[in-house]
Order: C-alpha cells, then structure tokens, then sequence
C-alpha cells in the first residue's frame, strides 16, 4: 500500500496542471477553510492504459488558536482502464491530521486505502460518476468493507450557476481492536456528503456555498449533521 501511495504522489508532481482551484469557505462552526483541489477527466481511447479521472483535494481548517491550521486532511484518486468498456479500474487514499487543546489529545485522521471499479456517464447535461469500492482502514483491528461514492456536477444559464458534489456512503466495524472499542460488536454505517452551489462572475472568480453532510463522523449517535459554508472560489 505505500508503494501505490508512493506511485500516486510522484505521479502528482508530473501532471500538467491545467485546471484547479483554490477555495476559502467560511464555515458556520466559526472557522475558515482553506482548500485546494485539481481534477482532470483524461480518457485517450488510444493508449492501452487509458487514464480517467485524476482528483487531488488539500484540506485545510483553520480552527487552531488564532485561527492556526487545526486539522489537515488530504484525499488523492486515479481510475484507468485498459479495455473497451466505459468502467475504470479506481484507486484512492486518503488521510490527514488534527490538533487540540491541550495537545495531548491530538490525533490523526486514519489512513484509508480504496480498490474498485468507476462508471463515468452523462444525463441531461450533467456529468455524473459512480464508484463501487472496497475501503482499508489499518486500525489495531482493520476494517474492509464496501463503499459506494457518487460525483456530480452540472451547469446552467450559460455556466453561470454550477451544481457540483460528491457524497459517500460505507461500514466499519465497531471494533477498532483498542480498549475504546473493545467491547463494541458488528457494523456501523457511515455517510458524508457536500453538496455546493456556485455563481461564476467570469472564468476565475466565483461566490458559492457548500453543505457538509455527517452521519457517525464525529458522533456514533444516530443523526445526520449538516453545517453550511459561504465560500469564494479562484480558478487558476
């Protein structure tokens, strides 16, 4: 797994990066976010390893004292395929870190490592993809289990408005294999989306808003979170 991991970041370092964005999104929990994201949809029809999507997202939550950097998380992704048939071979990793208060309490966001199978399609103008993997995360215990994701992302009035997002869900054990969990037996189902809406003043700026979407993120009891951003967008 770190070979891949080792393969896909140095692949990160030859792309000609032609489309990406920074973002700062102003999150009603009171804190500011800072992200950065490239995606690149490829698809050659020519070679025998034909390149799909290619998506790079930094995150960066400025929740420390005096608005320091309180937690970083990075999530990185490449389908390809070498067959005719329009369904890719997708491979993802991500993880990340946080800081608290006092220190000790810091902790890291789990490496999670995902193998499955991608579908790109369109429908009424808009540019959807499905994903059926199967998601690692090494715990004391591990975990593997199915993940199903979903991407959209759409235009109207002469691409002035932009409907974009991703949400997925997946399981894991209860059980993470530490004294925390110990006692804890069978699934638990998980779920996080961000649905965002943008309006495109000219090809570089935009004004928009995100909804993050959580359900047994940051709390095992049963209901789902929504928190709203206001946000500006540069595309660079």
């Amino acid at each position: 797994m770190k070979n891949c991991l080792l393969f896909l970041l140095l692949s990160i370092a030859s792309l000609p990066l032609l489309s990406q964005d920074l973002q700062m999104h102003y999150d009603f929990r009171h804190y500011p976010t800072l992200y950065f994201q490239y995606f690149k949809n490829q698809d050659s029809g020519k070679a025998f390893i034909k390149p799909g999507s290619f998506l790079l997202k930094i995150q960066a939550d400025l929740q420390g004292q005096k608005h320091n950097i309180g937690q970083a998380y990075v999530q990185v992704s490449q389908s390809f395929r070498c067959w005719k048939p329009n369904i890719f071979l997708s491979l993802q990793y991500s993880g990340g870190l946080g800081v608290t208060e006092p220190k000790q309490y810091s902790f890291y966001i789990n490496n999670a490592y995902s193998v499955g199978l991608a579908y790109p399609f369109q429908w009424k103008g808009a540019w959807l993809s499905a994903v059926l993997s199967c998601k690692y995360i090494p715990y004391n215990k591990p975990t593997r289990d199915p993940m199903l994701t979903f991407y959209w992302w759409t235009a109207y009035f002469h691409y002035k408005l932009e409907f974009s997002g991703n949400c997925s869900t997946w399981t894991e054990n209860k059980d993470h294999g530490d004294d925390y969990t110990a006692d804890q037996q069978g699934k638990r189902i998980f779920f996080f989306g961000e649905p965002q809406m943008w309006y495109n003043f000219n090809k570089t700026l935009s004004l928009g808003t995100k909804l993050n979407l959580y359900y047994h993120i940051y709390t095992t009891d049963g209901i789902l979170q929504a928190y709203p951003t206001a946000a500006i967008r540069f595309k660079l």
